[in-house]
């Protein structure tokens, strides 16, 4: 049995896999209509914090681990020393945990970082080090994060004073998390690597992809990432799995990188987040890979041999459907999957909110601009709008 924590669509979609691959999985869920529990038998309902709620959930398993970092590092060092497997452990959860904490690792470790700077708690202190890391900064801007907390844009400023983070200071000394400032990288596009690696040491990539984000939200991903020459794919395959074994990753790790190109026009990455489960720049697996990134890390943390990760198609195409106009979501599907019989459509089953990861729907094919075009004017039926504005040249997700 594998216990989760956490109930959100990625726990719901690791439930299809462990069917088939015959494993019994128990999922923690925050209530019992959320995402997962609509769809998992065995999910109690408890907080990721509540000691007693996950003893309780790792009672007769033979590993825990995560859809989500939110979970206290303290008690899962207590679970190991206990004999409960914990994959991936403690000592490397805390790197997607701790943002300060990532990146003096990689900084050891080598990996390819922008300049960075951990803030002070004393307010004035650290108002001089931002105002002094600003000057050093090209344009005068830097981007501040607090090193706990932050997802999907949230916790991440582009600055030009340390006035702009003013409320952060407060919060931080009166013992928030802290804070760091990093360059803000003239990046050319984004792009995400991911790995998985099971207890024993066997390592695979799949092919390197795009990730295009919208307001700080991943909205689009493509796989894989288009005009990137092989010595580049593999520079990012490397470096990920350099990441995944220096920091002892069991499960997928999603690598998530800037592409820069430097002035004598040579393109290289830097390392922006790292995320320690299936990640949504992984979403484009289930349909567009021999195995997806769900069933892998399932195998993974069993420490089972890895399933291939070739695709299945030239290019795939996931579309995220952020937020709707329509109350219910399943009302569009009569529309969309007349319209797109090709396209694969993934609900989650969640309260429509503006800008709320609702679903995704992933296209594959062998010509990019057409299953580009297919996957944005499906996610874009599925937001509200009729089968003709979706068609429309002007249609994005």
């Amino acid at each position: 049995m594998i216990a989760v924590v956490g109930g959100g669509q990625l726990a719901r979609m690791m439930a299809p896999a462990a069917a088939e691959l015959g494993v019994h999985l128990r999922v923690l869920v925050e209530a019992a209509d959320s995402s997962a529990g609509q769809v998992v038998v065995d999910s109690p309902v408890g907080a990721a914090s509540d000691e007693q709620a996950l003893r309780a959930l790792v009672t007769g398993a033979d590993v825990l681990t995560f859809e989500h970092e939110h979970v206290p590092n303290d008690l899962l060092h207590e679970l190991v020393a206990a004999g409960v497997p914990v994959h991936p452990g403690p000592h490397a959860l805390v790197q997607a945990q701790d943002k300060i904490v990532m990146r003096r690792r990689l900084t050891e470790l080598g990996a390819p970082c922008p300049r960075w700077a951990e803030l002070s708690r004393d307010e004035p202190t650290a108002r001089a080090q931002l105002a002094d890391f600003l000057t050093a900064s090209p344009g005068g801007e830097a981007v501040v994060k607090t090193s706990r907390g932050g997802y999907d844009g949230k916790g991440v400023r582009v600055v030009t004073s340390p006035d702009d983070v003013a409320d952060w200071f407060s919060g931080v000394t009166s013992g928030g998390p802290t804070l760091l400032v990093e360059e803000k990288v003239p990046f050319t596009r984004e792009l995400a690597v991911l790995v998985a690696r099971r207890r024993s040491g066997e390592v695979r990539t799949w092919p390197v992809v795009e990730s295009v984000q919208r307001d700080g939200v991943c909205s689009e991903v493509v796989a894989p990432a288009p005009d990137l020459t092989e010595a580049e794919a593999e520079e990012a395959r490397s470096a990920a799995v350099a990441i995944a074994e220096g920091l002892d990753v069991t499960g997928v790790l999603a690598v998530e990188l800037f592409e820069v190109v430097t002035e004598d026009g040579e393109r290289t990455i830097v390392v922006n987040e790292l995320a320690m489960r299936p990640h949504n720049s992984g979403h484009w697996t289930i349909d567009g890979s021999v195995t997806s990134q769900f069933e892998q890390h399932l195998r993974a943390v069993l420490d089972l041999p890895l399933g291939e990760t070739r695709p299945t198609a030239p290019w795939t195409v996931m579309a995220n459907v952020l937020g709707s106009s329509l109350a219910q979501m399943t009302d569009a599907l009569p529309d969309v999957l007349a319209a797109f019989p090709d396209a694969r459509v993934n609900l989650y089953g969640k309260d429509v909110r503006p800008g709320r990861k609702l679903g995704h729907v992933n296209v594959s094919g062998t010509d990019l601009d057409d299953v580009r075009r297919r996957a944005m004017a499906a996610a874009a039926i599925l937001r509200g709008e009729t089968v003709a504005e979706a068609a429309a040249p002007s249609a994005t997700i």
